[in-house]
């Protein structure tokens, strides 16, 4: 049996697989690689997928749905030939689609997938992904973040070097923004941003709506049926003007003759509010990952909006460098969840890359706002853009003279008020009575890449409580062995194996040195202490590298009196010296 990557988008999704030591694209039974994400239902009550549900969009709209991958994990429901459908309803046909091809073109049956999904969906959204994929016959342990997979495709983890790299995933329905650190052979995933709600479909809506703005048309007086022709002439123009300019908009029928020459200065000032909000993500993880524009070793566009020459001007214009030449924007994602599919099914060829993803959203608990006790604070536990897995812990107090028990409420969102926040569960801890502020709890959060959260809470009399959080498509068992594995991360990293290797190294240098070279040696062990304390991964890892070599030097030097004068300011060039702070 196989496992499969898929990138299930907005306007198209795709497939791959690794196989003979490279990630390789699944073509539809058209012999295309791109199924397009639309569903419809024929007059018969059958179910139409891809490019013969994309001709009815026109044809039969009150018949067929697109772009409902923005409508997962929400209510919304889509009424199709009398029938209703969820958005994830709608992409399960279009995974059981993927799946299928698959399987004729594997010779082989496929019953697993890593599925890609925006860097900014939200835990709901992750579940409904999951759910779709098992109502596609199809088990979904692992999702990957589709900025995250597009790193892994352009081979980001190659060569010695460190590499920071921006990757701009702009696609049919949504925006992801996320800052990519190489170390080594780790492709790090340290700062993503993003709006789940703009996507090139936004654009082709407001080309159409510009086009009879110019011809002194109301596009909103006009039937649905001749919306969806401007909109799908639009998109079509819109991808013209990739290669030639100007192209020329037109549409004649019974009711309406115009035409209108598109030029990418048009585009740009029809869509100004677009564009403007292209830039807030970018800034977001400039600003969370604490570097600037200037920093970047790298820009990579991928999604395929990212073709449009106005949105490359504009970004590379915005981060002062070109995007670079090699990335694959159509099937950059798919190629990336076919190469994580390869590290899901432990593939001999991938044993040394390591991928890890970032917390899109902060989590945390509930606590009381003494100014305003009918709206309680959040108090995060898990910071956005935190290194999965992760495990974290706070301390809390009583709020209340003779209090009994706490109810400790989790939550997710950036909001300074739990109410504006999503609320992932509740439970509850019994307490001694006592005066207020006397009795503690500790709460844990223990996070990983699949979207499961563990909590756990301990107060001081020995009183536990527990509460696991999962979207979907683990059995109890599964949760409990995974929970397992994720122990050690409730070990402080000063407890691990390489740290505390390093530091008894550290401490065995400073007994057998003396004067200047031992306070350089306290000096390091010192740094290193401050960079345990982070519990940030990468950043230990970092530290880890800098302190062997530091060790390597002076313990040659030590031994070997021909050796060069060893460094006595091993951060004095360190590009993370940063880290100090």
């Amino acid at each position: 049996m196989a496992i499969i990557g898929i990138d299930l988008g907005t306007t198209n999704s795709l497939a791959a697989v690794w196989r003979n030591g490279k990630s390789e694209l699944i073509p539809n039974a058209a012999g295309e690689y791109l199924t397009p994400s639309v569903v419809s239902v024929d007059e018969d009550g059958s179910i139409l997928v891809g490019a013969a549900a994309k001709d009815r969009l026109i044809s039969h709209p009150e018949r067929t749905a697109a772009a409902f991958k923005r409508a997962m994990g929400t209510s919304r429901r889509y009424e199709l030939g009398g029938k209703v459908f969820t958005a994830e309803d709608l992409s399960s046909f279009i995974l059981r689609r993927l799946r299928e091809d698959a399987e004729a073109y594997l010779g082989e049956v496929v019953d697993e997938a890593v599925v890609s999904v925006p860097a900014y969906f939200a835990e709901a959204q992750r579940a409904a992904t999951k759910r779709a994929g098992a109502l596609a016959g199809l088990t979904v342990e692992r999702l990957v973040n589709e900025p995250s997979a597009a790193a892994v495709a352009g081979h980001i983890g190659e060569g010695d070097e460190d590499k920071v790299c921006l990757v701009f995933d702009f696609g049919g329905g949504t925006l992801d923004v996320s800052l990519v650190e190489r170390f080594d052979n780790v492709v790090s995933v340290t700062a993503v941003s993003g709006d789940n709600y703009l996507g090139g479909r936004d654009f082709d809506e407001l080309i159409a709506r510009g086009f009879c703005q110019d011809c002194e048309l109301n596009f909103d007086s006009l039937s649905r049926q001749r919306q969806e022709t401007l909109i799908r002439q639009a998109e079509t123009c819109k991808m013209a003007l990739t290669s030639q300019e100007p192209v020329i908009m037109a549409v004649s029928d019974e009711e309406i003759s115009a035409s209108l020459a598109l030029t990418h200065e048009w585009v740009i000032r029809k869509s100004s509010t677009l564009f403007q909000r292209m830039l807030a993500p970018v800034r977001k993880v400039f600003l969370d990952a604490g570097v600037g524009a200037d920093e970047l070793d790298e820009l990579v566009m991928v999604g395929g909006s990212s073709h449009m020459p106005s949105v490359r001007r504009y970004i590379a214009k915005a981060l002062g460098r070109e995007p670079a030449a090699e990335a694959r924007p159509d099937t950059a994602i798919a190629i990336g969840a076919g190469i994580c599919s390869g590290m899901k099914a432990r593939a001999e060829d991938l044993k040394e890359l390591v991928l890890t993803d970032v917390c899109p959203f902060t989590l945390g608990i509930a606590i009381l706002n003494h100014a305003e006790q009918e709206r309680d604070l959040m108090s995060p536990i898990i910071e956005r853009n935190s290194v999965l897995p992760t495990s974290k812990e706070g301390v809390y107090c009583t709020a209340h003279d003779g209090q009994q028990s706490i109810d400790v409420k989790v939550y997710q969102g950036e909001q300074r008020y739990c109410r504006d926040n999503t609320c992932l569960g509740q439970l509850e801890i019994a307490v001694p009575p006592a005066p207020r502020g006397q009795q503690s709890i500790r709460v844990r959060f223990t996070y990983d890449i699949n979207g499961l959260l563990e909590v756990t809470v301990a107060g001081k009399d020995g009183q536990n409580a527990r509460l696991v959080l999962q979207g979907s498509g683990m059995t109890e068992a599964e949760v409990e062995e995974r929970l397992k594995e994720l122990e050690t991360l409730k070990m402080h990293p000063r407890e691990q194996e390489v740290p505390r290797t390093l530091v008894a190294r550290g401490e065995r240098l400073y007994a057998m040195t003396v004067g200047q070279m031992r306070d350089q040696v306290a000096y390091m062990l010192d740094w290193y202490q401050m960079q345990l304390s982070s519990q940030e991964s990468l950043r230990i890892a970092k530290a880890s590298r800098r302190v062997e070599q530091f060790f390597d030097q002076a313990e040659a030097y030590l031994g070997l009196e021909d050796l060069p004068p060893l460094n006595l300011d091993p951060l004095m060039d360190d590009e993370d010296g940063e880290e100090e702070s």
